[in-house]
């Protein structure tokens, strides 16, 4: 970790960090810490010089960056060292700067992870091919016996799929509409897309019946309950929504920096706040 004593600033990197609230989650906890750290929004476009964000990232006074949309997959190159989850991903969502050196995390894989547990899901089916699914397909490996993917974009069905095949998980791509179908059946419903973020939305597998031991996990966070959410419980599934993933990849965090033991309640109480307020 960097030296505290000289490092102070956490950012959050990406195109439109600005309207992401975790300064909002990060601040009042690092103060209620006693920290004299800050946490602030970096916005970094897509076409942006990142030699020198990276050379920014090394400077002294850094503690760490979060990284998010589009730049994940630049973090995980940037990156001097990384975890295994990173390379297996090839995406990376939180440097942390040791000495003259980045060191890559991958904190929504440890909360995919924590929230998943270690029971086994007979089939799996992804709706969505980003970074989300990535993550919940790298917490799945060896506790899965087949996965199904689906997106509208092609190119992002077969990445995926040939990451999960690379992992030994028995894994397909089908059509939007046959995976809607197939959610019937399925134990894990994964929502990695947008679709929730409205309230007009409907469930990411459309109007149709779920397994009755689903798991539905929906990594959207809004101020409503998502209809993917609202759809599950109706038919008796256990979910795991957004603001749970947020919680846990925050968490994750905790001890990667070194932070105090009482920092994941003081997390906790923070989101409640936020939620409710959001």
């Amino acid at each position: 970790m960097a030296d505290p004593a000289a490092a102070s600033r956490l950012f959050l990197i990406g195109s439109a960090a600005s309207e992401a609230m975790s300064p909002a989650l990060w601040n009042p906890v690092l103060d209620q810490l006693g920290s004299p750290w800050t946490y602030d929004a970096w916005d970094v476009g897509q076409d942006a010089d990142m030699a020198a964000v990276r050379a920014r990232l090394l400077m002294p006074d850094v503690v760490a960056a979060n990284v998010t949309m589009p730049h994940k997959q630049w973090a995980a190159r940037a990156a001097d060292t990384a975890t295994e989850a990173v390379r297996l991903g090839g995406a990376c969502n939180l440097l942390v700067r040791q000495g003259s050196t980045l060191s890559g995390h991958n904190t929504d894989i440890i909360a995919a992870g924590a929230l998943l547990g270690d029971g086994y899901q007979r089939h799996a089916l992804m709706m969505g091919a980003g970074g989300a699914a990535r993550a919940a397909l790298i917490a799945l490996k060896g506790q899965v016996g087949r996965v199904t993917i689906a997106d509208r974009d092609a190119r992002a069905a077969a990445d995926l799929l040939g990451l999960a095949r690379g992992l030994g998980i028995a894994a397909e791509s089908v059509a939007w509409q046959e995976a809607q179908d197939l959610a019937a059946g399925a134990t894990l419903v994964v929502n990695a897309t947008p679709i929730g973020k409205s309230p007009a939305d409907e469930a990411v597998w459309g109007n149709g019946p779920l397994a009755r031991d689903a798991l539905v996990y929906d990594f959207v966070y809004a101020s409503h309950a998502t209809a993917s959410i609202v759809r599950a419980e109706e038919l008796g599934a256990s979910c795991i929504d957004g603001w749970d993933h947020l919680r846990e990849q925050a968490v994750a965090m905790v001890s990667i920096l070194g932070l105090q033991a009482q920092a994941p309640d003081l997390l906790q109480e923070e989101l409640k706040l936020l939620k409710a307020s959001h």
